[in-house]
């Protein structure tokens, strides 16, 4: 199915950390849904011009329904959060290139989710367990002791917790709960904010790893065109002609060798 902007339906929502939303979405455009990929949202508020980039958690049994959870970061995210069952939602996507899962099989995986990169683990972790068989190790951070998703994703794997704060799991970020809970793997899937995928690009380069990392990025249109989300590249993008790449269509999952974050 070609991307194509919708109107859909809320099937439910409700809140599940402080600022931080979870929302089922009624449209077919789940029935192609992959780990990775996102969506935008449109704001009906005509005065917030553009979509909210907002990745896809999970998708149902029946692939009927996608299910988004998001921080309210602004005007656009805190309309959504006041949507109820019922409410007619629009919605483009599906979006962008999603993770490689074939490059998992058989190994050993780490996937690492830090703040509001944590939601798309939950579909990843889901499918590399059903199609693979594949045990994750999902290390996880968050900055307090709101840990929203973690039952979710224990269903599929090893779940290791960092926080900011401390108040549980290990002190500090997924590095740190790598390295107090003396993990190991072969190969890396990971979203999250720059920092932590700078952390991870490095961590993998000096462990000979493989590491397939989704950015986070403000994005405007969306499909490419405004070239507002770009990534510096280690190739010549065949658009721009330059060495860059748009996050929102050649991504948003790299494999980190090949961008320089």
């Amino acid at each position: 199915m070609a991307k194509q902007k919708v109107i859909a339906k809320v099937a439910r929502q409700e809140q599940i950390a402080a600022g931080i939303f979870d929302m089922w979405i009624e449209t077919a455009l789940a029935q192609d849904a992959k780990p990775g990929q996102f969506i935008s949202v449109y704001p009906k508020d005509k005065s917030t011009l553009l979509p909210r980039p907002i990745s896809i958690c999970e998708v149902n049994e029946d692939k009927t329904m996608l299910r988004i959870v998001y921080r309210v970061a602004g005007k656009g995210t805190a309309e959504f959060s006041a949507y109820t069952a019922g409410d007619d939602i629009a919605i483009l996507g599906t979006l962008g290139n999603g993770f490689p899962l074939d490059a998992a099989k058989g190994k050993r995986v780490f996937l690492m989710g830090g703040g509001i990169g944590i939601p798309p683990m939950l579909e990843l972790a889901k499918q590399l367990k059903k199609q693979y068989d594949v045990e994750s190790r999902i290390v996880v951070g968050y900055r307090d002791n709101q840990t929203f998703l973690a039952d979710d994703l224990a269903k599929y794997g090893s779940v290791y917790i960092a926080s900011e704060d401390g108040s549980v799991g290990s002190k500090g970020n997924v590095m740190n709960a790598i390295e107090e809970n003396n993990l190991s793997a072969d190969i890396i899937m990971a979203c999250g904010p720059m920092p932590m995928l700078r952390a991870i690009k490095q961590y993998a380069e000096a462990n000979n790893m493989t590491a397939y990392i989704s950015l986070e990025e403000r994005m405007a249109c969306g499909v490419g065109a405004c070239l507002g989300c770009v990534v510096k590249t280690k190739e010549v993008d065949h658009h721009s002609h330059v060495h860059n790449a748009r996050i929102c269509t050649d991504g948003p999952v790299y494999d980190a060798k090949e961008v320089e974050i």
